[in-house]
């Protein structure tokens, strides 16, 4: 084993966050980089399926220091629980705590899943830390009623619809009828939503998500899964939502597509091909 792991405390605002530091041994030691996990939703340090752990094991065998923490109010950090929205605190304590356990490190990269992605973004939007070269999302989070409407009509209801089994089920009034009434929800979600002078009734969020993609430059690892609605959300949102016309496009985004992959790449294949397309990034592109 060419690294080790250090369970670390460190400061936030008056409260204590917990994390572990996987460093490598200093003979491998790759270049400045070191990579801070974003931990999402009602999860701790270790992640569905002991992803992160794996991961972050994955990465400082290869050269490369991960720290994966608890952020306030969940797994042992003390504190309220914040969002995600409210997390830009915890990932900048989560920062200086790598670079204060790891002194060479002077390009921070930020890796997060689901909501654990968005806040990565909106931490760059919010401090322009120059610190932070690159940021790796996984299936982000742009959820609105309009987003979940749209996802559900397209990738729900199109297939039902084209199912020879739910016809039969709504002649004989079984329930396909409450499909049917769920569909026309959802459009009418869809057209209240697409009603809305320059969608200014979709959430704020988003639009500081797009921005931080469009004005930081950083290197964009998007990685998504395609057995997964949030997945299929963001992609819908990019495309009907005008601050994010052509970002996924631009020169220093590289979109990679794991098409039998659910949410949380919760199978060994899934995550061995997150935990070689992350490293394979890292080496070629942020060190560069």
């Amino acid at each position: 084993m060419t690294y080790r792991e250090q369970p670390i405390v460190f400061a936030c605002e008056g409260d204590h966050l917990v994390g572990v530091l996987a460093a490598p041994s200093p003979s491998m030691v790759h270049g400045e980089i070191g990579l801070v996990v974003i931990v999402g939703g009602p999860q701790y340090r270790v992640g569905s399926h002991r992803q992160f752990l794996l991961l972050s094991r994955s990465l400082a065998d290869n050269g490369i220091p991960v720290l994966r923490f608890d952020v306030r109010g969940m797994g042992d950090s003390t504190g309220a629980l914040h969002t995600f929205e409210h997390i830009t605190p915890d990932i900048a304590a989560a920062i200086d705590a790598l670079q204060a356990h790891a002194p060479h490190v002077c390009r921070i990269v930020l890796w997060g899943l689901c909501d654990g992605a968005s806040a990565a973004l909106l931490y760059r939007e919010a401090t322009g830390d120059k610190r932070v070269h690159g940021v790796c999302v996984l299936n982000p989070w742009v959820r609105s009623e309009a987003s979940l409407a749209r996802a559900h009509v397209k990738h729900y209801y199109g297939q039902r619809l084209r199912q020879k089994e739910f016809w039969i089920k709504l002649l004989s009034g079984k329930v396909a009828g409450a499909a049917l009434r769920g569909l026309w929800r959802s459009l009418r979600t869809m057209g209240a939503t697409a009603d809305s002078p320059g969608g200014h009734r979709l959430l704020p969020f988003q639009q500081r998500m797009a921005k931080a993609w469009q004005e930081c430059g950083d290197n964009v690892l998007l990685l998504l899964s395609g057995d997964d609605y949030t997945a299929k959300e963001f992609l819908e949102y990019v495309a009907m939502d005008k601050a994010w016309t052509g970002l996924l496009d631009q020169a220093h985004v590289l979109r990679c597509d794991l098409p039998q992959a659910d949410h949380t790449f919760s199978n060994a294949q899934a995550r061995s091909q997150v935990e070689a397309l992350t490293l394979d990034w890292l080496q070629k592109r942020v060190t560069t």
